[in-house]
C-alpha cells in the first residue's frame, strides 16, 4: 500500500474525534470515535454504543467497520480511533480479529483526544500477528 499523504492522517484523526461526541456510553463513560479511509478518499465514522447488557456492546472500531462494508466499502486503507487516555486507545481483540479479515493491509492510527495531534501508528500484523483467517 502507498504512502498516506500528512492531511489525509490529519483528516481522518479528526474525523475519528468527531465521532467520538456521538459515542453511546451511558455507564464506563469511556468515549471512542473511529474512522475508516478508502482507497478513494472517503470517510466512514463510528462510535462506541453499550448496553446495560456490557457483552451486547459494540466497539468504535466495529461500528466504523459495519457501517463501511454494509455501505458497500470494501477497499478500507486506514482507520483512526480516538478517545480520551494516555497513548491513545487499542482495539480490542475482536476488533483486531475483524481487522484481519477485512482490512488486513489497513494501516491503524490510534490518538489521545486531548493531543489528537501525536498519533501512533500500527499495522494490522503488529496488532494480531498469526491471525485467523480462512483462505
Amino acid at each position: 500500500m502507498g504512502k498516506i499523504d500528512k492531511a489525509s492522517k490529519v483528516r481522518l484523526v479528526q474525523a475519528a474525534a468527531g465521532a467520538r461526541n456521538r459515542a453511546v456510553a451511558p455507564y464506563s463513560k469511556f468515549k471512542v470515535g473511529a474512522a475508516w479511509l478508502t482507497r478513494n478518499g472517503e470517510i466512514i465514522s463510528g462510535a462506541n454504543v453499550e448496553s446495560a447488557s456490557y457483552g451486547l456492546t459494540c466497539c468504535a472500531e466495529r461500528v466504523a467497520l459495519f457501517s463501511a462494508l454494509t455501505g458497500g466499502k470494501r477497499q478500507l486503507i486506514a482507520l483512526a480511533v480516538v478517545a480520551r487516555t494516555p497513548r491513545g486507545p487499542m482495539p480490542c481483540g475482536a476488533c483486531r480479529q475483524l481487522l484481519a479479515e477485512y482490512a488486513p493491509a489497513a494501516r491503524i492510527w490510534v490518538a489521545d483526544s486531548r493531543r489528537p495531534g501525536k498519533i501512533r501508528e500500527f499495522t494490522v500484523q503488529e496488532l494480531l500477528p498469526a491471525a485467523f483467517v480462512l483462505p
